[in-house]
Protein backbone atom coordinates (compact mmCIF):
# COMPACT_ATOMS: atom_id res chain seq x y z
CA UNK A 1 0.00 0.00 0.00
CA UNK A 2 2.85 2.36 0.84
CA UNK A 3 4.42 1.78 -2.61
CA UNK A 4 1.08 2.45 -4.35
CA UNK A 5 0.68 5.77 -2.54
CA UNK A 6 4.22 6.86 -3.39
CA UNK A 7 3.67 5.94 -7.03
CA UNK A 8 0.43 7.92 -7.19
CA UNK A 9 2.01 10.98 -5.58
CA UNK A 10 4.96 10.79 -7.95
CA UNK A 11 2.65 10.56 -10.95
CA UNK A 12 0.65 13.60 -9.84
CA UNK A 13 3.85 15.55 -9.29
CA UNK A 14 5.09 14.65 -12.77
CA UNK A 15 1.76 15.68 -14.26
CA UNK A 16 1.87 19.09 -12.60
CA UNK A 17 5.45 19.71 -13.68
CA UNK A 18 5.14 18.54 -17.28
CA UNK A 19 1.82 20.02 -18.42
CA UNK A 20 2.05 21.99 -21.66
CA UNK A 21 -0.26 22.83 -24.53
CA UNK A 22 -0.33 21.38 -28.04
CA UNK A 23 -2.46 21.78 -31.12
CA UNK A 24 -4.77 18.99 -32.21
CA UNK A 25 -5.57 18.22 -35.82
CA UNK A 26 -8.63 20.44 -35.45
CA UNK A 27 -6.50 23.38 -34.26
CA UNK A 28 -8.13 23.15 -30.81
CA UNK A 29 -6.08 23.54 -27.65
CA UNK A 30 -5.71 20.30 -25.69
CA UNK A 31 -3.82 19.56 -22.47
CA UNK A 32 -0.67 17.61 -23.29
CA UNK A 33 2.06 16.11 -21.14
CA UNK A 34 5.48 15.15 -22.35
CA UNK A 35 5.33 11.79 -20.63
CA UNK A 36 8.55 10.54 -22.28
CA UNK A 37 10.49 13.39 -20.69
CA UNK A 38 8.59 13.41 -17.41
CA UNK A 39 9.93 10.08 -16.17
CA UNK A 40 13.57 10.09 -15.05
CA UNK A 41 16.19 7.43 -15.63
CA UNK A 42 17.29 6.33 -12.15
CA UNK A 43 20.86 5.07 -12.47
CA UNK A 44 20.79 4.01 -8.81
CA UNK A 45 17.83 1.63 -9.14
CA UNK A 46 18.23 -2.15 -9.00
CA UNK A 47 17.36 -2.69 -12.67
CA UNK A 48 19.90 -3.98 -15.18
CA UNK A 49 21.20 -1.19 -17.42
CA UNK A 50 23.68 -0.87 -20.26
CA UNK A 51 24.79 1.89 -22.58
CA UNK A 52 24.59 0.57 -26.16
CA UNK A 53 24.95 1.46 -29.81
CA UNK A 54 22.60 0.45 -32.61
CA UNK A 55 23.65 -2.47 -34.73
CA UNK A 56 20.46 -2.78 -36.78
CA UNK A 57 17.18 -0.86 -36.98
CA UNK A 58 14.34 -3.34 -37.47
CA UNK A 59 10.99 -1.61 -36.88
CA UNK A 60 9.21 0.63 -34.41
CA UNK A 61 9.46 -1.68 -31.40
CA UNK A 62 12.46 -3.86 -32.23
CA UNK A 63 16.12 -2.84 -32.50
CA UNK A 64 19.36 -4.82 -32.41
CA UNK A 65 22.05 -3.29 -30.19
CA UNK A 66 25.76 -3.90 -29.77
CA UNK A 67 26.41 -4.93 -26.16
CA UNK A 68 29.37 -6.31 -24.14
CA UNK A 69 30.06 -10.03 -24.43
CA UNK A 70 29.18 -10.36 -20.74
CA UNK A 71 25.54 -9.71 -21.70
CA UNK A 72 25.40 -11.61 -25.00
CA UNK A 73 28.01 -14.12 -26.30
CA UNK A 74 27.87 -12.69 -29.83
CA UNK A 75 27.81 -9.06 -28.74
CA UNK A 76 24.29 -8.51 -30.09
CA UNK A 77 21.13 -7.95 -28.09
CA UNK A 78 17.85 -8.17 -30.00
CA UNK A 79 15.65 -5.75 -28.10
CA UNK A 80 11.85 -5.87 -27.94
CA UNK A 81 10.49 -2.68 -26.39
CA UNK A 82 8.56 -3.28 -23.15
CA UNK A 83 4.92 -2.24 -22.89
CA UNK A 84 4.28 -1.40 -26.53
CA UNK A 85 3.37 -2.91 -29.87
CA UNK A 86 3.91 -0.83 -33.00
CA UNK A 87 2.17 -1.68 -36.30
CA UNK A 88 4.08 -4.05 -38.59
CA UNK A 89 6.52 -2.79 -41.22
CA UNK A 90 8.84 -5.76 -41.87
CA UNK A 91 6.47 -8.49 -43.09
CA UNK A 92 2.84 -7.67 -43.65
CA UNK A 93 2.64 -3.88 -43.75
CA UNK A 94 0.11 -2.21 -41.43
CA UNK A 95 -1.15 1.35 -41.17
CA UNK A 96 1.32 3.64 -39.37
CA UNK A 97 3.94 0.86 -39.28
CA UNK A 98 6.38 2.74 -41.50
CA UNK A 99 5.84 5.93 -39.52
CA UNK A 100 6.62 4.16 -36.23
CA UNK A 101 9.73 2.55 -37.69
CA UNK A 102 10.92 5.89 -39.07
CA UNK A 103 10.24 7.63 -35.72
CA UNK A 104 12.37 5.12 -33.78
CA UNK A 105 15.21 5.29 -36.28
CA UNK A 106 15.27 9.09 -36.32
CA UNK A 107 15.35 9.38 -32.52
CA UNK A 108 18.11 6.82 -32.01
CA UNK A 109 20.23 7.73 -35.04
CA UNK A 110 20.58 11.34 -33.85
CA UNK A 111 21.07 10.57 -30.14
CA UNK A 112 24.28 11.34 -28.26
CA UNK A 113 23.76 8.29 -26.06
CA UNK A 114 21.45 5.26 -25.86
CA UNK A 115 20.85 3.17 -22.77
CA UNK A 116 18.69 0.07 -22.32
CA UNK A 117 17.07 -0.93 -19.05
CA UNK A 118 15.46 -4.19 -17.98
CA UNK A 119 12.27 -4.19 -15.90
CA UNK A 120 14.14 -6.05 -13.16
CA UNK A 121 17.67 -6.71 -11.98
CA UNK A 122 18.21 -9.32 -14.74
CA UNK A 123 17.96 -9.27 -18.54
CA UNK A 124 14.68 -10.99 -19.47
CA UNK A 125 13.74 -12.77 -22.71
CA UNK A 126 10.35 -12.47 -24.37
CA UNK A 127 8.19 -15.41 -25.52
CA UNK A 128 10.46 -16.03 -28.53
CA UNK A 129 13.40 -16.78 -26.20
CA UNK A 130 15.52 -14.70 -28.58
CA UNK A 131 14.61 -11.07 -27.95
CA UNK A 132 15.18 -9.22 -24.68
CA UNK A 133 12.48 -7.04 -23.15
CA UNK A 134 13.89 -3.58 -22.48
CA UNK A 135 13.14 0.05 -21.91
CA UNK A 136 15.03 2.17 -24.41
CA UNK A 137 16.37 5.52 -23.26
CA UNK A 138 18.10 8.04 -25.49
CA UNK A 139 19.75 11.39 -24.86
CA UNK A 140 19.05 13.83 -27.71
CA UNK A 141 22.02 15.65 -29.20
CA UNK A 142 23.15 18.55 -27.03
CA UNK A 143 20.87 17.67 -24.08
CA UNK A 144 21.66 16.24 -20.66
CA UNK A 145 18.52 14.26 -19.82
CA UNK A 146 17.44 10.91 -21.24
CA UNK A 147 14.02 10.33 -22.79
CA UNK A 148 12.07 7.06 -22.68
CA UNK A 149 11.43 5.97 -26.28
CA UNK A 150 8.85 3.31 -25.37
CA UNK A 151 6.67 5.94 -23.73
CA UNK A 152 7.35 8.48 -26.47
CA UNK A 153 5.97 6.08 -29.10
CA UNK A 154 2.85 5.63 -26.98
CA UNK A 155 2.28 9.35 -26.42
CA UNK A 156 2.61 10.01 -30.15
CA UNK A 157 0.00 7.40 -31.03
CA UNK A 158 2.53 5.27 -32.90
CA UNK A 159 2.16 2.22 -30.67
CA UNK A 160 -0.56 0.32 -28.86
CA UNK A 161 -0.08 -0.72 -25.26
CA UNK A 162 1.08 -4.31 -24.73
CA UNK A 163 0.89 -5.31 -21.06
CA UNK A 164 1.51 -1.62 -20.58
CA UNK A 165 0.17 -1.45 -17.04
CA UNK A 166 2.07 -4.34 -15.51
CA UNK A 167 5.60 -2.96 -15.54
CA UNK A 168 7.94 -0.47 -13.93
CA UNK A 169 6.54 2.58 -15.72
CA UNK A 170 3.01 1.22 -16.13
CA UNK A 171 1.14 4.30 -14.84
CA UNK A 172 3.06 6.58 -17.20
CA UNK A 173 2.40 4.21 -20.12
CA UNK A 174 -1.32 4.21 -19.42
CA UNK A 175 -1.40 8.00 -19.17
CA UNK A 176 0.51 8.35 -22.46
CA UNK A 177 -1.95 6.02 -24.20
CA UNK A 178 -4.97 7.89 -22.85
CA UNK A 179 -3.50 11.19 -24.01
CA UNK A 180 -2.79 9.91 -27.53
CA UNK A 181 -6.36 8.60 -27.74
CA UNK A 182 -7.80 11.91 -26.50
CA UNK A 183 -5.77 13.89 -29.04
CA UNK A 184 -6.51 11.37 -31.83
CA UNK A 185 -2.89 10.94 -32.83
CA UNK A 186 -1.85 8.63 -35.69
CA UNK A 187 -3.25 5.18 -34.81
CA UNK A 188 -6.20 6.82 -33.03
CA UNK A 189 -6.74 9.59 -35.59
CA UNK A 190 -9.24 7.85 -37.84
CA UNK A 191 -7.27 9.37 -40.73
CA UNK A 192 -5.50 7.58 -43.55
CA UNK A 193 -1.80 6.87 -43.19
CA UNK A 194 -0.01 8.65 -46.09
CA UNK A 195 2.63 5.87 -46.15
CA UNK A 196 0.02 3.11 -46.53
CA UNK A 197 -1.71 2.20 -49.78
CA UNK A 198 -5.40 1.48 -49.34
CA UNK A 199 -6.83 -1.12 -51.67
CA UNK A 200 -7.63 -4.79 -51.96
CA UNK A 201 -3.97 -5.86 -52.18
CA UNK A 202 -2.10 -7.34 -49.23
CA UNK A 203 0.68 -4.91 -48.29
CA UNK A 204 3.93 -6.73 -47.48
CA UNK A 205 7.69 -6.68 -47.94
CA UNK A 206 9.70 -8.52 -50.58
CA UNK A 207 11.35 -10.47 -47.75
CA UNK A 208 7.98 -11.77 -46.57
CA UNK A 209 7.00 -12.71 -50.11
CA UNK A 210 10.33 -14.42 -50.82
CA UNK A 211 10.25 -16.49 -47.63
CA UNK A 212 6.57 -17.49 -47.85
CA UNK A 213 5.43 -17.33 -51.50
CA UNK A 214 3.10 -20.33 -51.17
CA UNK A 215 1.07 -18.48 -48.53
CA UNK A 216 0.18 -15.80 -51.08
CA UNK A 217 -0.36 -17.92 -54.20
CA UNK A 218 -3.32 -16.58 -56.17
CA UNK A 219 -3.57 -13.51 -53.92
CA UNK A 220 -3.13 -9.88 -54.87
CA UNK A 221 -0.14 -8.33 -53.11
CA UNK A 222 1.71 -5.02 -53.07
CA UNK A 223 5.35 -4.31 -52.21
CA UNK A 224 8.06 -1.74 -52.90
CA UNK A 225 11.65 -2.01 -54.15
CA UNK A 226 14.25 -0.94 -56.71
CA UNK A 227 14.08 -2.22 -60.30
CA UNK A 228 17.45 -3.71 -61.28
CA UNK A 229 16.80 -5.40 -64.65
CA UNK A 230 14.03 -5.22 -67.27
CA UNK A 231 14.11 -8.31 -69.49
CA UNK A 232 11.65 -10.26 -71.61
CA UNK A 233 8.57 -8.33 -70.38
CA UNK A 234 9.48 -8.78 -66.72
CA UNK A 235 11.38 -6.78 -64.14
CA UNK A 236 13.48 -7.80 -61.16
CA UNK A 237 12.89 -5.82 -57.97
CA UNK A 238 15.03 -5.89 -54.83
CA UNK A 239 14.79 -4.38 -51.35
CA UNK A 240 17.21 -4.27 -48.40
CA UNK A 241 16.15 -5.88 -45.12
CA UNK A 242 17.89 -4.22 -42.20
CA UNK A 243 17.16 -7.02 -39.73
CA UNK A 244 19.03 -9.70 -41.70
CA UNK A 245 21.39 -7.38 -43.56
CA UNK A 246 20.39 -9.05 -46.84
CA UNK A 247 18.71 -7.98 -50.05
CA UNK A 248 15.56 -9.83 -51.08
CA UNK A 249 14.22 -9.88 -54.62
CA UNK A 250 11.20 -10.86 -56.68
CA UNK A 251 10.11 -10.93 -60.33
CA UNK A 252 7.16 -9.00 -61.75
CA UNK A 253 5.87 -10.02 -65.18
CA UNK A 254 4.09 -7.20 -67.04
CA UNK A 255 3.46 -8.90 -70.40
CA UNK A 256 2.58 -7.41 -73.78
CA UNK A 257 -0.11 -4.91 -72.89
CA UNK A 258 1.67 -2.50 -70.58
CA UNK A 259 1.13 1.13 -71.61
CA UNK A 260 3.92 3.62 -72.29
CA UNK A 261 3.20 5.27 -68.95
CA UNK A 262 3.49 1.94 -67.19
CA UNK A 263 6.77 1.16 -68.92
CA UNK A 264 8.11 4.48 -67.70
CA UNK A 265 7.23 3.41 -64.14
CA UNK A 266 9.08 0.11 -64.68
CA UNK A 267 12.32 1.77 -65.78
CA UNK A 268 15.55 0.36 -64.32
CA UNK A 269 16.69 2.46 -61.35
CA UNK A 270 13.19 3.44 -60.24
CA UNK A 271 11.87 2.76 -56.76
CA UNK A 272 8.40 1.37 -57.42
CA UNK A 273 5.31 0.01 -55.80
CA UNK A 274 4.30 -3.22 -57.51
CA UNK A 275 0.75 -4.58 -57.35
CA UNK A 276 -0.02 -7.97 -58.82
CA UNK A 277 -1.13 -11.56 -58.28
CA UNK A 278 1.32 -14.19 -57.00
CA UNK A 279 1.83 -17.24 -59.20
CA UNK A 280 4.39 -19.98 -59.83
CA UNK A 281 6.00 -19.78 -63.26
CA UNK A 282 6.77 -23.38 -64.17
CA UNK A 283 8.99 -22.69 -67.17
CA UNK A 284 11.12 -20.25 -65.25
CA UNK A 285 11.12 -22.43 -62.13
CA UNK A 286 10.33 -19.41 -60.00
CA UNK A 287 7.63 -17.39 -58.26
CA UNK A 288 6.49 -14.10 -59.75
CA UNK A 289 3.71 -11.55 -59.60
CA UNK A 290 1.66 -10.92 -62.73
CA UNK A 291 -1.38 -8.92 -63.76
CA UNK A 292 0.27 -5.54 -63.34
CA UNK A 293 -1.84 -2.50 -64.28
CA UNK A 294 -1.24 1.17 -64.93
CA UNK A 295 -4.22 3.50 -65.40
CA UNK A 296 -2.84 6.77 -66.72
CA UNK A 297 -6.00 8.70 -65.89
CA UNK A 298 -5.86 7.48 -62.27
CA UNK A 299 -2.15 7.48 -61.36
CA UNK A 300 -2.88 7.28 -57.61
CA UNK A 301 -5.22 4.31 -57.90
CA UNK A 302 -4.04 1.80 -55.20
CA UNK A 303 -4.32 -0.95 -57.83
CA UNK A 304 -1.73 0.78 -60.03
CA UNK A 305 1.98 0.21 -60.19
CA UNK A 306 3.58 3.48 -59.07
CA UNK A 307 6.96 5.18 -59.32
CA UNK A 308 8.07 6.43 -55.91
CA UNK A 309 11.52 7.79 -56.81
CA UNK A 310 14.24 7.37 -59.44
CA UNK A 311 18.01 7.34 -59.98
CA UNK A 312 18.84 4.25 -57.89
CA UNK A 313 21.57 1.67 -58.61
CA UNK A 314 21.31 -2.11 -58.19
CA UNK A 315 22.93 -3.40 -55.00
CA UNK A 316 25.39 -5.68 -56.82
CA UNK A 317 26.04 -7.52 -53.56
CA UNK A 318 29.63 -8.73 -53.57
CA UNK A 319 29.85 -12.52 -53.19
CA UNK A 320 32.19 -15.42 -53.95
CA UNK A 321 31.34 -19.02 -54.88
CA UNK A 322 31.64 -20.15 -51.26
CA UNK A 323 29.22 -17.46 -50.08
CA UNK A 324 26.77 -18.43 -52.83
CA UNK A 325 26.22 -21.83 -51.23
CA UNK A 326 26.52 -20.85 -47.58
CA UNK A 327 23.41 -20.93 -45.39
CA UNK A 328 21.89 -18.23 -43.23
CA UNK A 329 19.25 -18.47 -40.49
CA UNK A 330 16.18 -16.31 -41.07
CA UNK A 331 13.13 -16.55 -38.81
CA UNK A 332 14.64 -19.67 -37.17
CA UNK A 333 14.93 -21.45 -40.53
CA UNK A 334 18.16 -22.17 -42.40
CA UNK A 335 18.30 -21.21 -46.09
CA UNK A 336 21.14 -21.30 -48.64
CA UNK A 337 22.18 -17.81 -49.65
CA UNK A 338 21.32 -18.70 -53.27
CA UNK A 339 17.68 -19.22 -52.23
CA UNK A 340 17.44 -16.12 -50.05
CA UNK A 341 19.08 -13.96 -52.72
CA UNK A 342 16.94 -15.21 -55.60
CA UNK A 343 16.15 -12.36 -58.05
CA UNK A 344 18.67 -9.99 -56.43
CA UNK A 345 21.70 -8.37 -58.09
CA UNK A 346 25.15 -9.76 -57.25
CA UNK A 347 28.78 -9.29 -58.32
CA UNK A 348 31.46 -11.98 -58.37
CA UNK A 349 35.07 -12.23 -59.56
CA UNK A 350 36.19 -15.73 -60.56
CA UNK A 351 38.29 -17.78 -62.94
CA UNK A 352 35.72 -19.12 -65.39
CA UNK A 353 35.61 -21.49 -68.29
CA UNK A 354 33.04 -21.69 -71.06
CA UNK A 355 31.40 -25.11 -70.90
CA UNK A 356 28.55 -24.51 -73.38
CA UNK A 357 27.96 -22.01 -76.17
CA UNK A 358 24.59 -21.90 -77.90
CA UNK A 359 24.29 -18.93 -80.28
CA UNK A 360 20.48 -19.22 -80.17
CA UNK A 361 20.27 -19.42 -76.38
CA UNK A 362 22.64 -19.12 -73.45
CA UNK A 363 26.34 -19.28 -72.79
CA UNK A 364 27.15 -21.32 -69.70
CA UNK A 365 30.27 -20.40 -67.76
CA UNK A 366 31.55 -22.24 -64.72
CA UNK A 367 34.09 -21.44 -62.05
CA UNK A 368 37.19 -23.47 -62.94
CA UNK A 369 38.89 -23.68 -59.55
CA UNK A 370 36.03 -23.64 -57.03
CA UNK A 371 35.58 -27.38 -56.53
CA UNK A 372 32.26 -28.21 -54.87
CA UNK A 373 31.49 -24.48 -54.62
CA UNK A 374 31.39 -24.01 -58.37
CA UNK A 375 28.70 -21.61 -59.60
CA UNK A 376 27.30 -21.63 -63.11
CA UNK A 377 26.87 -18.29 -64.85
CA UNK A 378 24.45 -18.06 -67.79
CA UNK A 379 24.79 -15.22 -70.27
CA UNK A 380 23.45 -14.29 -73.70
CA UNK A 381 25.93 -15.07 -76.53
CA UNK A 382 28.96 -12.83 -76.04
CA UNK A 383 30.87 -11.04 -78.82
CA UNK A 384 34.15 -9.21 -79.16
CA UNK A 385 34.52 -5.67 -80.54
CA UNK A 386 34.57 -6.99 -84.14
CA UNK A 387 31.24 -8.77 -83.72
CA UNK A 388 32.78 -12.27 -83.51
CA UNK A 389 31.04 -14.59 -81.08
CA UNK A 390 33.39 -15.63 -78.28
CA UNK A 391 34.53 -19.24 -78.00
CA UNK A 392 35.99 -21.44 -75.28
CA UNK A 393 39.50 -20.29 -76.23
CA UNK A 394 38.59 -16.69 -75.45
CA UNK A 395 38.14 -17.69 -71.81
CA UNK A 396 41.61 -19.23 -71.57
CA UNK A 397 45.07 -17.80 -70.92
CA UNK A 398 48.15 -19.64 -72.21
CA UNK A 399 50.53 -20.29 -69.34
CA UNK A 400 53.11 -22.44 -71.17
CA UNK A 401 52.71 -22.78 -74.92
CA UNK A 402 55.38 -25.47 -75.27
CA UNK A 403 53.79 -27.68 -72.67
CA UNK A 404 50.24 -26.82 -73.75
CA UNK A 405 49.19 -25.43 -70.36
CA UNK A 406 46.29 -23.00 -70.20
CA UNK A 407 44.24 -21.57 -67.38
CA UNK A 408 40.87 -19.88 -67.15
CA UNK A 409 40.73 -16.12 -67.41
CA UNK A 410 39.53 -14.02 -64.52
CA UNK A 411 36.15 -12.43 -65.19
CA UNK A 412 33.96 -9.95 -63.36
CA UNK A 413 30.27 -10.91 -63.26
CA UNK A 414 27.29 -8.60 -62.67
CA UNK A 415 24.09 -10.65 -62.71
CA UNK A 416 20.87 -11.78 -61.07
CA UNK A 417 20.59 -14.86 -58.83
CA UNK A 418 18.33 -17.25 -60.75
CA UNK A 419 17.27 -20.85 -61.36
CA UNK A 420 18.16 -22.71 -64.57
CA UNK A 421 17.60 -26.45 -65.06
CA UNK A 422 16.39 -26.66 -61.46
CA UNK A 423 19.74 -25.37 -60.21
CA UNK A 424 20.71 -22.10 -58.52
CA UNK A 425 22.94 -19.96 -60.72
CA UNK A 426 23.65 -16.40 -61.83
CA UNK A 427 22.03 -14.95 -64.96
CA UNK A 428 23.73 -12.12 -66.84
CA UNK A 429 21.40 -10.25 -69.17
CA UNK A 430 23.74 -7.95 -71.09
CA UNK A 431 27.17 -8.10 -72.71
CA UNK A 432 28.35 -5.51 -70.15
CA UNK A 433 27.63 -7.95 -67.34
CA UNK A 434 30.85 -9.86 -68.14
CA UNK A 435 34.25 -8.13 -67.96
CA UNK A 436 37.62 -9.79 -68.57
CA UNK A 437 40.17 -8.71 -65.94
CA UNK A 438 43.29 -10.23 -67.53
Amino acid sequence: MKYCKQRTIALLTVLLLAVSFCMTGNAELATCVDWAGSVSLDMQSETAKQEVTVRTFVDGDTTHFDVPLTISPNGKLEARYIGINTPESTGRIEEWGKAASRFTKEKLASADSILIESDSETWNLDSTSVRYLVWVWYRPAGETAYRNLNIELLQNGLALGYNAGGNRYGDICQAAIAQAQANKLHIYSGEKDPDFFYGDAIELTIKELRLHPEAYEGKKVAFTGIITVNHNKAVFIEDFDEESGLYFGFTAFYGNNMSAGGLDVLHVGNEVRIVGTVQYYEKGQSWQVAGLNYRMMKPNDPGNIQKLSEGHEPAWTEIDPETFWQSAVIEDESYPFACLALDTSVSMTVKAKLIEANPDGLFCLECSDCGEDSVKVYTPPLYDETGRMLSAEDFETVVNEERGITTSKIIRVHGIVSRVNDESCIRVYTQEGITFLD
